[in-house]
């Protein structure tokens, strides 16, 4: 019985002793970010909510060898006050935010009017099919592989950068209608690739 009434005790301790060290290394530690080492997302996440920015796990860029692609992920806020991303930009691609939506019984990609809004204390999801980052005309082919910078730009003036690998997908196939920007807007086919 000592060894359990020793260990029970010790737990305890160990786990603040282990909490007081996370935090006078996270204390000591700068803004600039280590290229030897990579968060996990939920880390990254966590460390960016209490930076007062977005997190963003599983960042990914559809491959590309011209006109138009997307980039994804999903946005985590922690804060307590929603954030609202107005822009982003990429030097690969002048960018649009857009939005899948039924129109005249077909499902149609358009600006997304005001903005993406992250609510307080939740997530929202950039995917093929929904919201994302649309890259409007890139000026070079995107490969698998590729890693790409982004700038989103926030309502209150704050800006984030991340990076997005370039991944192969062919489970949505964009069908532009002409003169996109203008109308009508561009269709997507959620149909497989051929």
């Amino acid at each position: 019985m000592p060894s359990t009434t020793t260990s029970r005790f010790l737990r305890p301790a160990a786990l603040i002793g282990a909490a007081l060290l996370a935090v006078s290394v996270a204390a000591c530690g700068s803004d600039e970010g280590s290229s030897a080492t990579t968060p996990s997302a939920s880390a990254t996440a966590s460390a960016s909510a209490a930076a007062g920015v977005l997190g963003i796990s599983d960042p990914w860029v559809k491959a590309a060898d011209k006109g138009m692609t997307a980039a994804f992920g999903t946005l985590v806020n922690d804060g307590d006050a929603d954030v609202t991303i107005t822009k982003a930009a990429t030097e690969v691609s002048p960018m649009e935010l857009h939005e899948m939506t039924m129109k005249d019984g077909k499902m149609v990609m358009q600006p997304k009017e005001g903005g993406i809004v992250v609510k307080a204390h939740s997530r929202a999801t950039l995917e093929p099919g929904g919201d994302h980052l649309m890259l409007m005309n890139i000026a070079k082919p995107v490969k698998a592989g590729d890693e790409l910078s982004f700038t989103l730009t926030f309502a209150d003036g704050r800006t984030q950068t991340f990076t997005a690998v370039a991944k192969p997908f062919t489970g949505a196939q964009e069908s532009y209608a002409p003169g996109h920007g203008e109308s009508p807007m561009p269709e997507m086919s959620m149909s497989p690739a051929s």
